[in-house]
């Protein structure tokens, strides 16, 4: 089986993400979409396993094996916890239903560490842009920007929500470099510091529920075993038929 047939036949959800997802999309914004797919359990029973993600077979478009999409949630990747909060779904079958469903257990205070480092690692990007070149890439600083907002709210509330909402135009004027490095970085740094004081109260727990991920994880891997049983039967019987003859 070649992986982007994998993606075309195995997956359990599929959605929009990027600016689109966001709230932000203008008439030049790509359409992202991100996707999981459940390797049937068969294919871990090779020497070669299935691939862990898959790029393609569209353009802008990107999948994860779901233990892998599972593994990097429960660590807090704000990207993948953001796309299980996308308002645009595209497929979604009962597995992904029941993934969608446990998007709280994925939820944790751990998100602190992981957003706002991943944060600081754009920012840094964003100053080496001004050493270079005087000036910031605008539309990285506003997704920077909507990346702390995302974070302060979710530490705040115990819910991620991915929609900007009203602050949209103030997101898109950054974009259009319509406001003072100054005051985007005044902005960033409130930003900061709202996180930080959210993450001493937030309603989440200090760690996401691995015991429930795994238990989903397990009973899709059984259910999908089950169903290549008869295969596996026939492969059994063609051996056993060959010892047979050899005795």
């Amino acid at each position: 089986m070649q992986p982007q047939d994998l993606v075309r036949d195995h997956t359990i959800y599929a959605c929009v993400m990027g600016s689109r997802a966001f709230g932000l999309a203008t008439d030049a914004s790509d359409t992202d979409r991100r996707g999981v797919f459940l390797a049937p359990t068969s294919l871990f029973w090779r020497f070669e396993k299935p691939p862990a993600h898959v790029e393609g077979p569209g353009a802008e478009q990107f999948s994860w094996e779901l233990e892998r999409f599972c593994e990097l949630a429960l660590r807090g990747n704000p990207n993948i916890l953001e796309c299980l909060h996308s308002p645009l779904v595209e497929h979604l079958d009962d597995t992904g239903r029941e993934l969608l469903s446990l998007r709280g257990a994925f939820l944790s205070r751990r998100a602190y560490d992981t957003f706002t480092g991943y944060a600081l690692g754009q920012r840094r990007k964003l100053d080496a842009d001004l050493r270079t070149t005087g000036a910031p890439r605008w539309k990285h600083a506003m997704h920077l920007l909507r990346l702390l907002m995302s974070a302060r709210d979710l530490l705040r509330t115990g819910e991620l929500r991915i929609d900007v909402g009203e602050q949209r135009e103030p997101l898109l004027a950054v974009k259009r470099g319509e406001v003072p490095w100054a005051r985007v970085e005044a902005w960033m740094v409130r930003l900061a510091a709202e996180a930080e004081q959210a993450q001493r109260g937030s309603p989440l727990p200090p760690e996401p529920d691995h015991a429930r991920v795994a238990g989903f994880l397990y009973r899709v891997r059984r259910a999908s075993a089950r169903q290549a049983e008869p295969d596996h039967q026939v492969v059994q019987g063609v051996v056993g038929a060959g010892r047979v003859g050899q005795d």
